[in-house]
């Protein structure tokens, strides 16, 4: 097994074509857990990539499409909702970025999967310090939530959004997009090494229970990388083709319009074999096929594979290297230390607890990692020594 992550996730990071048409042909059903019986039953098992769109994206049943996640009375704790140093940098880094792109006008500022739009809401304000940003933006949020999508119009409302249920809807032009911890909820396929080659996991219905099975490899098998080749018997290699779709599109639009998207998620800088899958629900980890459709899937992110595809379609990536070292060179230290010099002893305490958390290596520190994809032209970035 890989690391289990710490119990930080930021919120629902996906896109509509995560679901596959399941519930138009499924009828009334009254759970996410009915309609993946349902589709075991007529179909057969399902992988484990289908699972998952089951049981967090399907509107109406999904997790994701269904309810607000985040905060204490949710399941996972978000890094914007952690501290407003975190999306005040990333804020400060989409400026930085587009001064050094030549300060577009009009351009487009995009998050993929923006939560309740703490994260936005924290950049924007950062932004302030250089006006014509504000005035060139037009913002662009990428969420199938709805209950979200209320919150987000509630906190970003001012700066009057446009929302999009995927990325194939936005309009043309140069861009700066935002996922963070937006790739590691998307649909993954596993594959299991055998004494007799590789067989993709998946799950079946057993007396009316939910069980991990093998199938025979889907067309995804041919996503494998180098390090996944080298497998020894019952290890796992995972790969996420919609990741790997995101990667391309956004590298080919920022080949072709410029200016650049940041990733920040979790998971290992180099390929390598490990199952990652795990659910969480009330900030405890859980069975993933105990709880479908309430609890929160996710698997590490391949920061290798999505570089690599990013690449392929043109584009210039930076990273991926741990949120640590890319926080603390964009200088949270200095910004924790202005926001404590204002702080009574209690809010500094919280403060420095906050940072702790963001960059500790045994906290978010270095599982999460960071990477961009840029024009070609752009050789640097803040943040990426």
């Amino acid at each position: 097994m890989v690391q289990p992550r710490v119990r930080l996730r930021n919120g629902p990071r996906l896109k509509a074509g995560m679901t596959d048409g399941v519930a138009e042909s499924a009828g009334a059903m009254t759970s996410a857990l009915d309609l993946l019986k349902r589709r075991i039953a007529a179909s057969g098992p399902v992988t484990v990539a289908e699972f998952m769109r089951i049981a967090l994206a399907e509107q109406g049943t999904g997790y994701y499409a269904t309810r607000d996640p985040l905060g204490g009375a949710g399941d996972f704790i978000t890094a914007p909702e952690i501290s407003q140093m975190f999306g005040e940098l990333l804020g400060l880094w989409c400026v930085d970025s587009w001064e050094r792109a030549g300060a577009p006008d009009p351009f487009l500022l995009v998050e993929l999967g923006p939560g309740r739009g703490t994260l936005m809401a924290d950049a924007l304000r950062a932004a302030k310090v250089r006006r014509p940003f504000l005035s060139a933006m037009r913002l662009h949020l990428v969420e199938i939530s709805r209950p979200l999508r209320a919150l987000q119009e509630q906190r970003l409302g001012a700066f009057h959004p446009l929302w999009h249920d995927d990325l194939t809807t936005l309009p043309d032009g140069p861009a700066l997009i935002v996922g963070n911890e937006f790739l590691d909820a998307l649909p993954i396929h596993q594959f299991q090494m055998t004494e007799r080659g590789w067989r993709e996991r998946g799950v079946d219905l057993v007396n009316d229970t939910l069980a991990w099975t093998l199938l025979p490899p889907g067309p995804q098998l041919a996503l494998l990388q180098a390090a996944h080749k080298r497998a020894k018997p019952d290890e796992i290699a995972e790969v996420c083709p919609a990741a790997l779709s995101i990667a391309s599109t956004v590298g080919a639009r920022m080949a072709e319009e410029g200016i650049a998207a940041l990733f920040i998620d979790y998971g290992p800088a180099d390929s390598a074999v490990g199952e990652s899958l795990q659910a969480v629900k009330a900030h405890r980890f859980c069975d993933p096929l105990a709880e479908i459709g309430a609890a929160d899937l996710t698997g590490h992110v391949d920061f290798a594979a999505v570089a690599n595809a990013a690449r392929e379609a043109g584009a210039r990536t930076h990273g991926a290297l741990a949120q640590a070292t890319f926080l603390e060179t964009l200088g949270i230290r200095t910004r924790a230390a202005l926001l404590s010099a204002k702080a009574s002893e209690a809010d500094r305490s919280a403060i420095a607890q906050a940072m702790t958390r963001l960059i500790d290596p045994r906290q978010m520190g270095s599982l999460f990692k960071a990477l961009a994809i840029s024009h070609p032209d752009l050789q640097e970035l803040a943040g990426f020594p």
